[in-house]
């Protein structure tokens, strides 16, 4: 039998640990969401059940990235919206919800657009440089992720016309359960800066 010290001593130890555990809990769960633009926590994977995720990492002041815009408006307008859940995400840290909110109007973008400061969604899906598109399976796990096209040789040249298509090749892989191939190719863009 304890004594009423030792007794009191192992409740507080309890009692320390319990709200140990359930401050690092809540931190482990926010620490796997972004942010809409209202500034509310949000995780993009059990918000889309059932579906593949594709996550599309832009910035406001890319111009690959912006040039992309009607490209990407196509494949949200196209069938594809039906196949997968669809967001923006914008990685920059400086980026406010205004200047996201008038990027979207500006360039007619037709898709939900998240916050990702604390790059969360970056290290998710590995991306490294805007445009760069991430696909996962309805589970979440990444199938994908790179380049949208082949559009750009590098920054300064591009293509008349895409030859490769790999974003829309990995959604159409992850609908219907195979995997993509490649399983990913390298974007030309604008580093997401800050990367840890």
């Amino acid at each position: 039998m304890f004594s009423k010290n030792q007794a009191a001593r192992i409740r507080f130890a309890l009692t320390f640990l319990g709200c140990s555990l359930l401050l690092s809990g809540a931190r482990s769960a926010s620490s796997q969401t972004a942010l809409t633009l209202e500034g509310k926590s949000l995780d993009p994977f059990p918000s889309s059940p059932g579906k593949p995720v594709v996550l599309i990492f832009v910035r406001t002041d890319c111009q690959i990235s912006n040039r992309y815009a009607p490209v990407l408006r196509d494949l949200v307008d196209s069938t594809y919206h039906l196949l997968a859940t669809f967001w923006l995400v914008y990685p920059n840290k400086k980026t406010t919800p205004q200047q996201i909110r008038a990027h979207l109007r500006d360039f007619k973008f037709g898709i939900a657009a998240l916050r990702d400061p604390d790059h969360v969604l970056v290290k998710r899906a590995g991306a490294t440089t805007t445009p760069e598109a991430a696909v996962f399976d309805p589970r979440g796990k990444l199938l994908y992720h790179g380049r949208i096209d082949n559009l750009y040789v590098d920054a300064g040249r591009s293509r008349p016309a895409p030859t490769t298509q790999e974003l829309k090749d990995a959604i159409e892989s992850a609908v219907y359960g195979k995997t993509p191939m490649p399983a990913s190719a390298p974007a030309v863009g604008c580093y997401i800066s800050d990367l840890e």
